[in-house]
């Protein structure tokens, strides 16, 4: 089962000849490339969502009791519809008050949040959640309260779980050891496979092609999954690029 994370860049013109209406096509010719079975997305508004709906008709898009909203970012999951059924699921923001819509804490730029669905796996029968989430780019703290908010709910559950998105932060921050704590049940896969971090694995880099920050992007599995590969994705089209952020995926499936 192939799992990929892609910060979308949100629909900014400021991006001139980066701007999402010049480049998301790429976007989904990278999904249709690589044809992750989960696909989770983050800076996504309403408009790239449903053209992403739209143009990959394969795919299930998840967002549970939302309403359009032209504004907001919205982490979001795309789910295969000949590998899984959708069994339920749900978004809450990663906030002191998890129910109010776009609340936020700490010392927060902007409201958080994490999409979550329950699958099923056709094939293999079993039962899993698929999770992806935003943390904040600016505060320090809301970044750690936001991870400990999704570790508690980790521990919680019952399905194995894989949690991918943005965490914009490096694998040796706070918010990255709370998430992998063995309460939380997540191990990263990148370290299972690779173990150390070297600039290829750096998954920022501001469409330049040369990868920047730390590798912030993350994909956590449930032991209960095996992973057999792992890969930041590079491709560029004629030196142009899909993001700004690179692509993450791992191949994993049940043990």
């Amino acid at each position: 089962m192939r799992v990929m994370t892609f910060n979308l860049r949100f629909e900014n013109d400021r991006d001139g000849e980066n701007a999402w209406k010049n480049r998301r096509e790429l976007v989904v010719e990278v999904i249709d490339r690589y044809q992750p079975v989960i696909l989770g997305t983050q800076e996504g508004q309403w408009a790239q969502l449903t053209y992403l709906r739209d143009q990959l008709p394969e795919y299930e898009i998840v967002m549970p009791g939302r309403q359009p909203d032209e504004k907001i970012q919205c982490p979001t999951l795309f789910c295969r519809k000949k590998e899984c059924i959708l069994e339920g699921g749900g978004d809450f923001w990663l906030s002191k008050t998890p129910d109010i819509h776009l609340s936020k804490d700490w010392d927060s730029a902007f409201p958080r949040m994490i999409s979550f669905a329950r699958i099923r796996m056709k094939k293999a029968g079993r039962k899993m959640i698929a999770a992806v989430t935003h943390l904040d780019n600016i505060g320090i703290e809301a970044r750690l309260r936001q991870a400990e908010i999704i570790s508690k709910w980790s521990g919680r559950q019952q399905e194995p779980i894989i949690l991918m998105g943005d965490f914009n932060d490096h694998p040796a921050s706070s918010a990255h050891g709370v998430l992998t704590l063995p309460q939380t049940r997540l191990c990263d896969t990148w370290e299972v496979m690779q173990g150390s971090e070297c600039q290829e694995s750096f998954t920022h880099h501001g469409f330049s092609g040369i990868p920047q920050l730390s590798r912030m992007d993350w994909i956590l599995a449930d032991p209960s999954f095996k992973v057999t590969d792992v890969r930041v994705i590079h491709d560029e089209f004629d030196g142009r690029y899909p993001s700004d952020h690179f692509p993450y995926l791992a191949d994993i499936e049940f043990s």
